[in-house]
């Protein structure tokens, strides 16, 4: 019986992998992470484990997961596809010596990619209402940064 990755996809839906188990493994792994490398609690993995699932647990009651991971994450996606774009175009078309100059532009690229995709989700969320502004302009903003990061990286890497 054929089936398809659509299908399989629909019945984890239905199983509520995406709105449970999913959402539980990010705040568990985020969780034990920071707890593991900051120390904070000692050494005790046992201790790191309880609060992680504990924290995970609790992450999930209350509708968090509709209201904070489903409007967030896809623009994150979409935000972390645009930096991946570039980040590849510079690596096929920058040479090693001015690559330095073009992540200190990625890394604003980063900002303002994080800045727009936090302000349409709380528009989404309804904390924020005149995001409307950066979400119809959206395009001209990035454009501008763009250009002016440009400039700048042109004039950094450029000959004296």
């Amino acid at each position: 019986m054929p089936f398809s990755i659509g299908d399989v996809l629909n019945s984890w839906q239905q199983g509520g992998v995406f709105d449970y188990l999913l959402p539980f493994l990010l705040i568990f792994a985020l969780v034990f992470g920071i707890l593991q490398k900051s120390k904070i609690l000692g050494e005790n993995k046992g201790i790191h484990i309880i609060i992680s699932i504990v924290l995970g647990l609790m992450a999930l009651q209350g509708g968090i997961v509709q209201r904070f991971f489903q409007p967030l994450f896809p623009r994150l996606a979409m935000g972390l596809g645009v930096i991946l774009t570039v980040i590849i175009l510079v690596g096929l078309f920058i040479n090693d010596t001015d690559k330095k100059y073009w992540f200190w532009g990625l890394g604003a690229l980063g900002a303002v990619v994080a800045i727009i995709v936090i302000s349409n989700a709380f528009t989404e969320y309804g904390w924020y209402s005149s995001a409307s502004y950066y979400s119809d302009n959206a395009g001209w903003i990035i454009g501008g940064v763009l250009l002016i990061g440009v400039i700048i990286a042109v004039a950094a890497s450029s000959n004296k």
